[in-house]
């Protein structure tokens, strides 16, 4: 004979089965997203403080000749208004002169070919003669502060970087939610859950509206 189950006993059962997902939840959005968030709160120290953090650029500068086949290649694009350097002369570049140029758009005229070549931390240019094959290039690099700062900004950094933000997001919101919820089924014996919950809410509301005009 079956007997049948109490009420109490049923809400344990639940509770149990709620208190076990979310601990798994939890742990697991965690653990994926400890590198950004410690990245992020690294970074939002040093964004918040780059007035007085000192950066010190360093500018590297490089001047060759392209041989005459690859140069001829270039006019060739050109001539074909291509939407990016021919594969060959990317190649040259970055065989050549370490030099990655991937698939930026460059800027023709008649005269030269020049391709801007932002990248998070610094700053870096491309220009070629088509007369004559001169070539010019300048790498900015203003340091790792300033790497780490434009990771946080997402500037620069291309569509896959985008990409992992938004799913560092999504892991921190779940990590965030999932940690609410256990605070809630934890607050009945730990009284003073909801006062600190509601002082976390209610301070940085206080500072915007005090000091932010």
């Amino acid at each position: 004979m079956a007997f049948p189950v109490s009420p109490s006993h049923s809400d344990q059962q639940r509770r149990a089965f709620w208190l076990r997902h979310l601990h798994q939840w939890h742990w697991i959005s965690s653990a994926l997203c400890l590198t950004a968030m410690l990245l992020f709160a690294v970074s939002g120290i040093t964004l918040n403080h780059s007035a007085q953090i000192q950066a010190h650029p360093r500018i590297l500068k490089k001047a060759v000749h392209l041989p005459a086949p690859v140069l001829q290649q270039l006019k060739q694009a050109q001539r074909d208004d291509s939407q990016t350097l021919p594969e060959n002369v990317r190649d040259w570049l970055k065989s050549q002169l370490a030099i990655r140029v991937e698939q930026q758009v460059p800027e023709w005229t008649p005269e030269e070919v020049y391709v801007a070549l932002p990248r998070p931390g610094g700053d870096a240019w491309l220009r070629i003669g088509l007369g004559d094959g001169a070539l010019e290039y300048e790498l900015t690099d203003r340091g790792w502060i300033a790497y780490i700062n434009d990771l946080h900004k997402g500037r620069n950094t291309g569509v896959v970087w985008n990409y992992l933000i938004d799913a560092f997001a999504v892991l921190c919101l779940i990590f965030c939610m999932t940690g609410f919820f256990l605070l809630k089924m934890h607050a009945k014996n730990r009284p003073s859950t909801w006062p600190i919950v509601v002082f976390g809410v209610v301070l940085p509301m206080l500072l915007a509206l005090t000091f932010i005009h």
